[in-house]
């Protein structure tokens, strides 16, 4: 009796239907990353700094959108302590960004640790 030659899979075999259902799971992970960027991108996020008196919003873009000072935060003999304020109060901003973003794509990566 001759042998048979070993299996080398082909349509329909168990190789091709998992390859066809990874492909359907990348496409549904690219998917809901372009929504959780999309979603990122249209959200803004505020912080404060020098207990409120400045005001820095950000956008999920990286953005900043506008900077509000508050009147008694303004000292002419003191411009580097605002400058200090203001600078902080974006860094808060644009971490609370990279904060949100990396929350979102290891949900979306279900933490598989592919660098999102």
């Amino acid at each position: 009796m001759a042998k048979k030659p070993p299996y080398r899979g082909g349509f329909g075999s168990p190789n091709m239907n998992q390859q066809a259902n990874l492909m359907r799971q990348a496409q549904k992970m690219q998917e809901d990353l372009l929504k959780a960027q999309q979603e990122l991108e249209n959200s803004s996020f505020t912080a404060k700094a020098g207990g409120g008196v400045v005001t820095a919003t950000v956008s999920g873009k990286h953005e900043l959108v506008s900077i509000e000072i508050a009147p008694e935060a303004v000292d002419p003999d003191d411009v580097e302590m605002l400058q200090d304020l203001i600078v902080a109060a974006v860094n808060a901003a644009t971490k609370m960004v990279d904060d949100a973003s990396a929350e979102s794509m290891s949900k979306i990566s279900g933490g598989l640790g592919l660098g999102l």
